[in-house]
């Protein structure tokens, strides 16, 4: 098959989940017999050189990352009913090359992966002849924007905020809902998440959770790991991801450091918000902004910890995590969408006092610690290694009637 995917952030290197879904997807449709041609946003020029993309796809496209200043969504938020996420990688160079792309050739799929990009299904419309449309949803966005709503609210110095998400999730609800009924199919990341976008009434929904290669992953053992140091990783500019680490520090980490003062966490992802880079303070919290590879700090932490209030999907970062045969401590938002054996290999907890008991416990105890990160390899690699996963991908192109 002939398949165009567009993605909102360039595929290798990986530095979102997006991003690693999508090299992912890319790996697993060349294996099995099919051509790529990659439309991805990238602020650096993609060449051949190294870049496995080349060898994996037929043709590489990229488009440098649209500027939208904070003055554009004020207008945008008062001036009009769109979301947010409508405009925010809208792009003028992005359509020309879409179009110009599809007049060249005849595709059998066009996926768009995320919501930001089904602005751009206008130009598909227009272009895509026989092609079937896919929209590979990396979230049920309404229903996040409905969770953050409900966390901030309860906090006086994020009212503001709180007003943004409940104007989002609306809006959010409707084009989520028009994008759902306007292409031939939707891919969601986990069954919460399908259940959410079925009830739009649009086209079928399919789950195919994200997942790694888990061999890219390989890490040492639990003898070789820090004492008392913790680890979080991730885009550190997104909103869930902020509200986990500042909860962390607030309601966690000084009883955390009561009865473990030689504590340190570290915080590993590009992007870092002021309010993340506040919390550095030199002694027990360090941010690292964006880094080569999260493996090194993966490899060396005692534990990885979790502390998610708010979001949707599957977390590649705790799949990440596991592969590298850490030991996972987890709020049940963070492991929501996981298999049933891969939440047996992790420990759950909900509560500023269960989550910091819990980590506690796990730090005086390496034989624990070790047993968990070694059954987490385990099965992330039965369940969630892209071997696993792409049958659920190429069956519902089956079922579009391709393959």
């Amino acid at each position: 098959m002939e398949i165009l995917l567009l993605s909102p952030d360039n595929p290798f290197p990986s530095e979102s989940g997006a991003a690693i879904r999508n090299y992912g997807i890319i790996r697993g449709l060349y294996g099995s017999g099919h051509r790529v041609t990659l439309l991805t946003f990238s602020d650096t020029a993609l060449g051949p050189g190294t870049n496995p993309l080349f060898r994996y796809c037929g043709d590489v496209h990229s488009c440098p990352i649209p500027q939208r200043s904070k003055a554009d969504r004020i207008v945008s938020l008062l001036a009009t009913r769109r979301a947010d996420m409508e405009d925010r990688l809208m792009s003028a160079a992005f359509s020309q090359k879409l179009a110009a792309i599809l007049d060249s050739r005849a595709f059998d799929i066009i996926q768009f992966s995320g919501i930001e990009l089904g602005s751009y299904l206008p130009v598909i419309g227009l272009k895509k002849g026989a092609a079937k449309v896919v929209y590979d949803a990396l979230n049920a966005e309404a229903e996040l924007q409905r969770l953050i709503y409900q966390l901030d609210r309860k906090r006086p110095s994020r009212l503001h905020t709180a007003l943004y998400s409940a104007i989002q999730a609306r809006r959010l609800a409707r084009y989520e809902r028009n994008l759902c009924r306007s292409v031939d199919a939707v891919i969601a990341v986990s069954q919460e998440d399908r259940s959410l976008l079925e009830s739009y009434g649009g086209a079928p929904v399919y789950v195919m959770p994200s997942g790694i290669f888990v061999d890219d992953y390989q890490s040492c053992s639990g003898e070789g790991r820090a004492d008392n140091q913790l680890v979080f990783t991730g885009k550190m500019d997104y909103r869930p991801n902020v509200d986990a680490v500042e909860w962390f520090c607030d309601a966690i980490l000084p009883a955390l450091l009561q009865r473990h003062p030689a504590l340190r966490l570290i915080i590993v992802g590009r992007n870092p918000h002021p309010r993340i880079q506040a919390l550095a303070d030199g002694n027990h919290v360090r941010v690292t902004g964006w880094v080569e590879s999260v493996l090194p700090y993966l490899k060396a932490t005692t534990l990885f910890v979790l502390p998610m209030r708010m979001g949707s999907g599957t977390r590649l970062k705790i799949l990440e995590a596991m592969a590298s045969g850490c030991a996972v401590v987890s709020t049940s938002l963070g492991a929501s969408g996981l298999h049933g054996s891969i939440r047996e290999a992790i420990e759950i907890v909900d509560g500023s006092d269960r989550f910091a008991h819990c980590i506690s416990s796990l730090l005086s105890d390496m034989d624990r610690r070790q047993a968990l990160g070694e059954r987490a390899r385990e099965q992330v690699r039965a369940h969630y290694d892209w071997s696993a996963l792409m049958h659920h991908l190429l069956s519902a192109y089956e079922d579009l009637g391709l393959g």
